[in-house]
């Protein structure tokens, strides 16, 4: 049955894919409250009115790149409660994953993790649940590794998953893509240096008595 609605031509969505790219440079550069469609217009250089044709007003473009931005997240993190892997190298590579989502998308990612606040009660509130449901990931994660014995038995698990959370997601205020560490460099790094807190302890080895 056909719905009377037209696919949109290609010309339709080159388009809009330029307002949200634009937009989500300006929101990062700007912040959301202080880019107005007016300036979205003058960048790209069209009356301000034509932009209402594309699309029904900033918030949408707010909404919109902050949904991109989700899934790009979960593509790249939910895949490993499948994989193979070491409760260890789970973690390490969904540190790495994480971060890699932020390097190369440095716009997007400062719009997502800064600019989520401003949009209204619904979708505010589905970005809550989205964020509920990472944190709930890396506490498995590190759930996980308690149970393999790896992780300290009485580790605060949710303390754990949010300040490796909180480390990975900041890194968009300060991680320069092209610089000398990679993402895959950081997450080495963050691994090194928090997960050592997370490991049992090895047992030192028993002095032998001198003859």
């Amino acid at each position: 049955m056909e719905s009377g609605r037209t696919e949109p031509s290609r010309t339709e969505l080159s388009r809009r894919e330029q307002i949200y790219r634009v937009a989500g440079r300006l929101f990062s550069e700007r912040g959301y409250h202080a880019t107005s469609m007016r300036d979205l217009a003058a960048e790209l250089g069209i009356q301000g009115g034509s932009l209402y044709a594309h699309i029904s007003g900033k918030e949408e473009l707010l909404s919109e790149i902050v949904q991109r931005a989700a899934r790009q997240f979960d593509e790249a993190l939910f895949s490993l409660r499948t994989e193979d892997l070491t409760p260890q190298e789970r973690l390490r590579e969904a540190m790495s994953r994480h971060l890699t989502v932020i390097a190369e998308n440095m716009e997007t990612a400062t719009v997502f993790f800064h600019e989520w606040k401003h949009l209204s009660q619904e979708p505010l509130a589905a970005v809550i649940t989205w964020r509920d449901g990472i944190e709930a990931f890396y506490r498995e994660l590190i759930a996980e590794g308690v149970e393999a014995g790896v992780y300290r038995t009485g580790l605060n698990i949710k303390m754990a998953a949010n300040l490796v959370l909180s480390s990975v997601n900041w890194a968009y205020t300060w991680y320069r893509p092209g610089g000398q560490l990679s993402p895959q460099d950081v997450a080495a790094s963050f691994e090194q240096m928090l997960l050592s807190g997370l490991e049992q302890p090895v047992p030192a080895r028993p002095m032998q008595e001198e003859n």
